[in-house]
């Protein structure tokens, strides 16, 4: 018995000694670092209340969302259609604007094979073609062909042929000129 009992008194130093270095380890930690203990602790619940909010939140919207995401097939069927329809209606008046834009092409091509014709006629005639050849729709005035012509007493150009602007050849005033070498006259 008396190695148990030898056992039964070094188990308590051994335990006591053991509680002294935990109690002078967390009681340094304690006296060091509290304040950002108790702190982050803090934080820590915080963060746990937001996040299991949110987390219920989300959880009640989500049959709210399973059921705007869901929708029944017919609709689905009938949008498509409504769809292509729109889109057969669009080409519809699409083609039907070419059309009217060849058939205008073709009316214009027509009117000017129509006025060649009849300058031809008057050519072989013998007559002016300009005055019989005009379009219907003009108005009497100066023809382009007198608006295009220069008028005979125009002004030769200021500069002679040679004139470079980089350079300075060719004469005139404003011709470029080196800068004056030597120190600045600041001072």
């Amino acid at each position: 018995m008396e190695q148990d009992g030898e056992q039964l008194s070094a188990r308590p130093a051994l335990e006591s000694e053991g509680l002294r270095f935990l109690h002078v380890t967390v009681g340094s930690l304690l006296a060091a670092y509290g304040w950002y203990l108790v702190l982050g602790c803090i934080l820590l619940v915080a963060a746990f209340q937001k996040l299991s909010a949110r987390l219920r939140a989300s959880g009640q919207r989500q049959p709210a969302r399973r059921q705007l995401l869901w929708v029944p097939p017919e609709d689905v069927v009938r949008r498509q259609e409504a769809l292509a329809a729109a889109r057969l209606k669009m080409q519809e008046e699409f083609n039907a604007q070419a059309e009217r834009h060849k058939e205008k092409l073709r009316q214009i091509e027509e009117e000017k094979r129509r006025r060649k014709i009849e300058m031809w006629d008057s050519m072989q005639e013998g007559k002016s073609y300009r005055g019989q050849a005009k379009p219907q729709g003009e108005s009497p005035g100066p023809s382009p062909s007198s608006l295009n012509k220069r008028p005979a007493d125009r002004k030769k150009p200021l500069r002679g042929g040679g004139y470079n602007a980089l350079s300075g050849e060719g004469g005139g005033a404003c011709a470029w000129r080196p800068g004056r070498r030597g120190p600045s006259a600041g001072g």
